[in-house]
C-alpha cells in the first residue's frame, strides 16, 4: 500500500483548530487506546511489530504466545533458530522471511546493543526486518516518543478526513508531523488507528456512527449502513412476493 486515488476536486485540509477538535474527540471516544498486539517487554513488542507487517494483529496474537514461550529473549530466539521460529509462525503471511528477520535482529541486538532494544529510529532501522513504520511504532509504544507511524488505517483516515493528505505513506507522515501539535502526537496515534480500523473502514466508512463526522472533510460520507439497507430491501421484496402468491 503506497498510494491512494484522491478525487479530482480534493476538499480543503483541516484547519489547526479542526485538527485539535478532531483528535480530542477521537481520544475521548477511545480514552485507553493502545496497540492491540500482545507483548510483555520491549523485545516481544519489537518482534510482534515485525511479524505484523502485511498481517493483522489478530493473526499475530495467535502465534506469539507459543513463540515467546519458547523464546522470550534475544538469546533464546537465536538458539531457537530460523526453523524453530518458522514452525511457530507458519499461519501468518511471509512467515519464512519473518522467521529469518526475527533471528537476525535478535542476533544484532546481542552483538550490537547488549541485548536491549535501541531507542533511536536510526538504530532500530539498522535491524533486520525493521523499516520506518516499525521503528516508529516501537519508539511510540515502548519509549513514549511522539512518533506518528502511518499504517494503512491512518493513511486512509488522514486522506479522507483532511487531517493530512498525501499520495505516499511518507508524505502523509510528514503532513501529520507538521500539522498535529507535539503534545497530541503520542496519544492520538492509537486512537487514529482504532478509528480507521473499526469505523473509517476501507470498503465502506461507517460515517453514520462516526464521532468526528461533523469535523471530517470527506465529501462522500456514507450516512447509512448499505448492508442493512440491502437486507431491508430483501425483506420488503420477500413480503411483496408472499402477498403476490396469496393473490
Amino acid at each position: 500500500m503506497t498510494s491512494l486515488k484522491i478525487p479530482y476536486k480534493t476538499p480543503r485540509d483541516m484547519r489547526s483548530d479542526e485538527i485539535v477538535a478532531f483528535l480530542q474527540t477521537l481520544e475521548k471516544a477511545s480514552p485507553n487506546a493502545q496497540t492491540e498486539l500482545h507483548y510483555t517487554d520491549h523485545f516481544s513488542l519489537l518482534v510482534a511489530v515485525v511479524l505484523s507487517a502485511q498481517t493483522t494483529d489478530v493473526s499475530v496474537n495467535k502465534v506469539t504466545p507459543a513463540l515467546f514461550a519458547r523464546a522470550p529473549t534475544p538469546e533464546a530466539m537465536v538458539a531457537l533458530g530460523e526453523e524453530g521460529v518458522a514452525a511457530c509462525i507458519r499461519t501468518i503471511g511471509l512467515w519464512r522471511a519473518k522467521a529469518r528477520h526475527v533471528v537476525m535482529l535478535s542476533r544484532q541486538l546481542l552483538t550490537q546493543y547488549g541485548g536491549d532494544v535501541p531507542q533511536t529510529r536510526e538504530a532500530l532501522e539498522s535491524l533486520a526486518g525493521v523499516g520506518r513504520k516499525t521503528a516508529n511504532v516501537v519508539l511510540n509504544v515502548a519509549f513514549g516518543q511522539p512518533t506518528l507511524p502511518v499504517d494503512t488505517h491512518i493513511f486512509r483516515l488522514s486522506n479522507r478526513s483532511g487531517l493530512g493528505r498525501g499520495r505516499s505513506v511518507r508524505t502523509v507522515e510528514k503532513a501529520l508531523e507538521e500539522r498535529i501539535p507535539d503534545a497530541m502526537k503520542h496519544a492520538s496515534h492509537h486512537a487514529m488507528i482504532l478509528h480507521g480500523r473499526y469505523v473509517c473502514k476501507a470498503r465502506q466508512p461507517e460515517c453514520w456512527r462516526c464521532v468526528v463526522r461533523e469535523i471530517c472533510l470527506f465529501p462522500d460520507k456514507v450516512m447509512f449502513c448499505k448492508e442493512t439497507s440491502a437486507q431491508n430491501r430483501g425483506t420488503k421484496e420477500e413480503i411483496r412476493s408472499k402477498k403476490s402468491k396469496r393473490k
